[in-house]
């Protein structure tokens, strides 16, 4: 029995009917994107024939909120305060002498192309790309291991390219560079739920170990493992590790690239990586994500946390979504307890202070579903007058990965004040109930409604 990573999930997902198994051979080129694309990433699907390879492929695995939930055993309302307790009590790792990912290593004639069943995505991408490696580096002064989601185009041989973008990676990167020294890295593949969503969490932001993140999470040590060529430690149950290198000063073009929001990210010269070892089990499975969306419900989760710790500061807050629509990154809806008439404008200021990726927000009051796309809509509807409960913020830091602000240089923001007035002055915002049956189990009227 698997105790950790990706084939315990895939058991775990089996016996709850949640993994849709293609036994069609797909072209790795376009076609097994597409497939993944037509749930809109919200299905697990294990591909077992792709063309070209002995290697079956999974992806989508991450997209779906629900799932997620039942796979870290957590429930919506208790979210932020699992999370939260994660992140401030970090639990110790195990070391294990061996463990199945160092079943099989390689160290000559590394060709990552020929190897592995790497995707293509979009028309225009400039090569095919490995999507869900997660980046693992270690601070030289204190230990602690940090993760990160990184795109990486695959140039051939054992050369990859790295779009850096996390604050802890660059500096790390370019202090190393300034002293004419490599950095150390190693690229993991096949991981589960609780690894991800460690990953996600800010390492400039919080500092913390993000091993120790998943041990909490997980309620037991995350097992890991010495790499065969670089001074890092993986998971033992790990698919697939490339160990290497980032050089300094090499770069090479990297992009355009499908992205979040469904533009293509451009052209520029980024940090190569020289693939040093692979390790990897017996069979081995293939991981991908769609570029790049399923990861991001994880990085929402973490966002929410952030916002929801941010917001409680000033305003009683009830819940936070930062959506899907948004590419769980630039939009957010809040629910508070409206006590003041200044508490949803100030909601609105902390909210987009919080992150400069957000850049559209929405409040609401303590009775609307935030989950609810059409009653937030409906909200927006009766309770918002423009010239009263607009705040516009112009020329203000925001995201490369949204076009308008990479044309502009700079971001607009906009809160939206949609909470009902204290004073009713006449009129009633309280919304029509039906008494007694407004929660019905409908099986009770229709016994064979699926």
């Amino acid at each position: 029995m698997e105790r950790q990573m990706l084939r315990a999930s895939l058991e775990k997902l089996k016996q709850n009917g949640n993994l849709l198994t293609c036994d069609v051979e797909v072209d790795p080129e376009y076609e097994l994107g597409a497939v993944l694309k037509y749930y809109s990433n919200t299905r697990p699907m294990l591909f077992s024939k792709v063309k070209g390879y002995r290697i079956p492929v999974v992806g989508a695995m991450f997209g779906d909120r629900n799932i997620y939930y039942n796979m870290l055993n957590l429930t919506h309302g208790d979210r932020i305060y699992r999370i939260i307790d994660a992140i401030a009590n970090p639990k110790p790792t195990r070391l294990l002498n061996t463990g199945p990912v160092k079943e099989n290593i390689i160290t000559r004639n590394i060709d990552i192309p020929r190897m592995f069943p790497i995707p293509t995505f979009h028309e225009k991408d400039s090569s095919s790309y490995i999507t869900a490696g997660i980046i693992v580096i270690k601070d030289p002064e204190t230990n602690k291991r940090y993760t990160s989601v990184r795109r990486l185009q695959v140039n051939g041989g054992n050369r990859l390219s790295i779009l850096v973008a996390s604050p802890k990676l660059k500096d790390q990167l370019l202090n190393l560079e300034n002293q004419n020294k490599p950095l150390e890295v190693a690229i993991i593949l096949g991981y589960d739920y609780e690894f991800l969503l460690a990953s996600q969490v800010s390492s400039h932001f919080f500092g913390v170990d993000k091993y120790e993140i998943d041990s909490a999470l997980r309620g037991e040590p995350l097992e890991l493992v010495k790499c065969h060529t670089v001074d890092l430690e993986v998971p033992a149950y790990a698919e697939i590790v490339l160990e290497g290198i980032i050089p300094p000063k090499k770069r090479e073009i990297e992009g355009p690239f499908g992205e979040l929001m469904g533009y293509y990210g451009g052209a520029n010269s980024h940090p190569i990586i020289e693939i040093t070892a692979v390790m990897h089990r017996n069979n081995p499975i293939f991981q991908v994500s769609f570029p790049c969306r399923e990861e991001h419900l994880p990085n929402g989760l973490i966002r929410e946390v952030e916002l929801y710790t941010s917001l409680s500061k000033l305003v009683d807050v009830k819940d936070v979504n930062v959506t899907i629509g948004g590419g769980y990154r630039f939009h957010a809806v809040v629910s508070i307890n409206k006590k003041k008439e200044g508490d949803a404008k100030s909601a609105i200021l902390a909210a987009l202070g919080c992150n400069n990726d957000f850049k559209h927000v929405i409040v609401v009051d303590d009775d609307v579903d935030i989950f609810n796309t059409s009653e937030v809509e409906g909200i927006l509807a009766t309770r918002v007058q423009a010239s009263k409960d607009l705040v516009i913020i112009s020329g203000a830091n925001g995201s490369v990965l949204d076009p308008s602000h990479n044309y502009k240089g700079t971001t607009d923001k906009i809160g939206i004040d949609a909470t009902k007035p204290l004073e009713k002055k006449g009129v009633d915002f309280e919304k029509a109930k039906i008494p007694r049956y407004e929660n019905i189990e409908i099986t009770k009227y229709f016994p064979n409604i699926k």
